[in-house]
């Protein structure tokens, strides 16, 4: 069965954006830019929230930009044909190979995990990672954690109160000191 991932860079503190919505401290360097090419290569399908998609968007042309280096042009071909599902109540159309998730999270992610077909179902964006772990669908936690404190903002964790035990499955540091952990949910 398909894996169910969420993985986001977040502050030490433990937020993806902070108080004042920015999120400029996450811009990675070439060695963790080369390792997030190399985690999109295990994923089958994207599941994003709308705030994520739209700022996704940018990789549905990047590759026009003649300034684009070697690692974002592999970036932006790996992306642009992967699958997404977009979940949003404002959006009437989406770009790219996308599309709006018909049914709601639990649905979509059961009738994904049931279609044949390779590599992790990704979660991106804390709104909707906080659904999936409320409804206990994700599988892993990874977290890029960047060594900076921005003080508030919107948490990588859902705020709930339901315990959640975890096994840590892998640890890397970067020479930038960002350090990436990897946890699975413990069944």
């Amino acid at each position: 069965m398909r894996s169910v991932t969420y993985s986001m860079s977040v502050s030490l503190d433990g937020y993806i954006v902070g108080p004042d919505g920015d999120f400029d401290w996450t811009v990675p360097g070439e060695e963790v830019f080369r390792f997030w090419i190399n985690e999109i290569r295990e994923v089958g399908v994207h599941l994003l929230g709308r705030r994520l998609y739209e700022t996704m968007l940018y990789w549905e042309t990047a590759d026009q930009n003649p300034s684009l280096d070697d690692s974002e042009l592999e970036w932006t071909a790996l992306w642009k044909p992967l699958p997404k599902v977009v979940f949003s109540t404002t959006l009437s159309a989406v770009q790219g190979n996308a599309r709006l998730a018909s049914d709601g999270l639990a649905e979509e992610i059961e009738r994904l995990r049931a279609e044949p077909g390779e590599g992790d179902i990704a979660i991106g964006g804390a709104t909707l990672a906080a659904e999936a772990a409320a409804l206990g669908l994700i599988d892993e936690y990874r977290a890029m954690v960047y060594p900076v404190l921005v003080g508030g903002g919107i948490p990588f964790f859902p705020q709930h109160e339901r315990r959640v035990d975890l096994e840590l499955v892998e640890t890397r540091t970067f020479s930038s000191r960002v350090v990436y952990l990897r946890h699975r949910v413990a069944r």
